[in-house]
């Protein structure tokens, strides 16, 4: 924040009623105008509740009165994500750079985290797992790798997108946390190493070689892409678009980590509602998966699916 766009505690509170109530009219939802002023303003969630802000005589600002409406307003005719307007979003414990080169990271997705833990925790071999080698296939923002960083100190994460916007967006936040590779020892040493190529192309070399497949692949049908929200009609098309089935990622997934997993290797994937089932049956025509698990989320809705890679 800097005081050379600072505003009176007054004036931000005129521009927050005036903005609600455009938020009314517009059908969207008025709490967002406060996640926008958390995020760009110095100011904490109970001033804004209670009102105490509007006795402040200066509130820093990261950018002036008139840069935040005219946000606001794209926000409300253009329909973009209030995360792009500010350019990050929180995930789990991190606040994430983003863009519309990188979908925003979904709060349902912060289970695979502790899926990943728990499978980790009821594995044989999960020591061995926990400091091997994983990988978190298309990996957008970082969030998954960085989340799986967190809780596998001792594991080397690789991080694959073809989006080469995207590994930037997902290199800035692994630089924010000191978990890039390259950077000077932290967190007990371990590092994400960025891959850019199509899926598993660009770590070849890591062959019979990974722990762990992770990935939230792209896995809506094209058909669907028009009829969705939107705020998703900002998001990268490549992130979303699974093919006419919206099973074009997951097949690649299925049909190629048996490639690259060790013996006793998780398999975890996102998936759209509807979809485990059909995931199931593609791990069981496969061979080699076992211990097949689809996990609903938050709401009640099928959405991840995990296997253990176990070769005959």
């Amino acid at each position: 924040m800097t005081d050379d766009h600072s505003v009176t505690g007054h004036e931000l509170w005129a521009w927050r009623e005036s903005a609600r109530q455009a938020a009314q009219t517009a059908g969207v939802e008025a709490r967002e105008v406060d996640w926008l002023l958390l995020a760009v303003a110095d100011v904490d969630g109970l001033a804004l509740k209670l009102g105490t802000v509007q006795g402040r005589s200066q509130v820093a600002m990261r950018y002036p009165l008139a840069e935040l409406d005219r946000r606001w307003q794209q926000r409300l005719t253009q329909r973009v994500p209030v995360q792009y307007l500010v350019g990050e979003t929180p995930w789990r414990d991190l606040t994430l750079a983003v863009s519309p080169a990188v979908l925003i990271p979904r709060p349902e997705t912060e289970l695979m985290i502790d899926l990943a833990a728990a499978a980790i925790a009821n594995s044989p071999i999960g020591d061995q797992l926990a400091a091997g080698v994983w990988v978190d296939m298309g990996t957008g923002s970082g969030a998954i790798a960085l989340g799986l960083a967190q809780t596998f100190s001792a594991a080397s994460i690789l991080a694959v997108d073809l989006s080469a916007e995207a590994l930037a967006i997902a290199v800035e936040n692994a630089t924010r946390v000191g978990l890039r590779d390259g950077q000077s020892p932290a967190h007990g040493g371990q590092r994400i190493t960025f891959y850019h190529g199509s899926w598993f192309e660009p770590i070849e070399t890591y062959r019979g070689q990974i722990s762990a497949v992770v990935s939230n692949p792209p896995y809506i049908p094209s058909a669907l892409l028009p009829a969705l929200q939107p705020e998703v009609n900002h998001e990268p098309t490549a992130a979303l678009d699974g093919g006419d089935d919206g099973l074009t990622a997951l097949r690649i997934l299925v049909t190629q980590a048996p490639n690259y997993l060790v013996a006793g290797g998780l398999w975890l994937v996102e998936t759209m509602a509807g979809q485990g089932e059909i995931v199931r049956e593609l791990l069981e025509a496969q061979g080699g998966y076992r211990d097949i698990h689809i996990w609903l989320d938050l709401a009640g809705r099928d959405r991840f699916v995990q296997a253990i890679y176990a070769p005959e």
